[in-house]
């Protein structure tokens, strides 16, 4: 009888530790998911202020870029939008920066309404691609992706090409959307398209022309701007603006060598740009958030020609 009461005995001690183990392992996991969905309601809430603080920062550059230029009859890389703009508190932080679309080559400009090509746009196209080394053809096709009929160019490609490869795809005939799309054209590679993202821009003023703003065109552009101009003619454009900002397109004339290269610039360029990228990165603790606009300021309110949040 004896033995027996140990031996019921020894079983609950068993039983109960089991039962204290099982109790344990539960509320251990409790404390485990807890701790997880709190984390993941905090990293939500500060992805959350940080997609706003973003965005607010896109849309009060946006805004600040309005009340700088407003009244202002040039830009340039000189200016105080052209440097970052960084705030920080125990919040988070947020910096801003701002570039001009105004000083690249419109390549949507590169086909006329009526299906050519555009002769000035073609050539600084043509220049550019030369001096980065690209095959002339590209230009070929990328018109071909631009107009609406599906008769290839010399060199170029339309729908019947692009249903050849894997996977299978058609001409755009229409102008590109994003300068991502080039990649899907005939003998532009990711990078290609790299190289060429400086100096391409997609937008353009509201009457769909586009004026290169001699002030921020990087040193490519301008050497491209006319075959006239040489790699020491393109340094000293840089070399005065960056000491002082061309006022009025005529001023290009003062600089050596410039004088019988300007008439023929004439209503291709400017000294104002109105398109602007803003970038405006914000971080909340362990969270970020990027929110990249490009905006056209025309004389009213900002305009939003695109937003991309990541």
């Amino acid at each position: 009888m004896t033995g027996r009461l140990k031996n019921e005995s020894g079983f609950a001690l068993i039983l109960t530790l089991v039962v204290t183990a099982l109790m344990v392992a539960v509320v251990v996991e409790m404390i485990h998911q807890v701790y997880v969905d709190t984390s993941l309601s905090r990293g939500f809430r500060d992805g959350q202020q940080a997609s706003i603080l973003a965005e607010s920062g896109a849309i009060g550059g946006a805004k600040l870029l309005q009340m700088t230029l407003s009244g202002r009859t040039f830009t340039a890389l000189t200016d105080r939008w052209a440097a970052p703009l960084k705030l920080e508190d125990d919040a988070g932080s947020l910096e801003i920066t701002v570039s001009e679309e105004s000083g690249k080559i419109y390549i949507n400009g590169l086909v006329q309404p009526n299906g050519t090509e555009e002769p000035f746009t073609l050539a600084a196209l043509r220049r550019l691609g030369a001096r980065l080394k690209l095959q002339e053809d590209v230009w070929n096709a990328a018109a071909d992706w631009i107009d609406s009929d599906d008769m290839p160019r010399s060199g170029g490609a339309e729908t019947a090409y692009y249903r050849t490869l894997k996977p299978a795809y058609s001409a755009s005939n229409h102008k590109f959307m994003t300068l991502t799309e080039l990649s899907l054209v005939k003998g532009i590679t990711p990078d290609l398209l790299g190289r060429l993202r400086p100096y391409l821009t997609i937008f353009s003023d509201q009457a769909g022309s586009h004026l290169i703003n001699i002030n921020t065109a990087p040193k490519e552009v301008l050497f491209a701007l006319d075959s006239g101009i040489d790699d020491r003619m393109a340094e000293r454009i840089l070399e005065r603006r960056r000491l002082t900002p061309f006022k009025t397109t005529g001023e290009l004339s003062q600089v050596p060598g410039m004088d019988s290269v300007v008439t023929g610039l004439i209503g291709k360029i400017s000294v104002k740009g109105n398109l602007f990228k803003i970038t405006s990165v914000a971080r909340v603790k362990d969270s970020g958030r990027t929110v990249e606009a490009v905006v056209r300021l025309s004389g009213g309110a900002p305009e939003f020609l695109s937003w991309q949040e990541y």
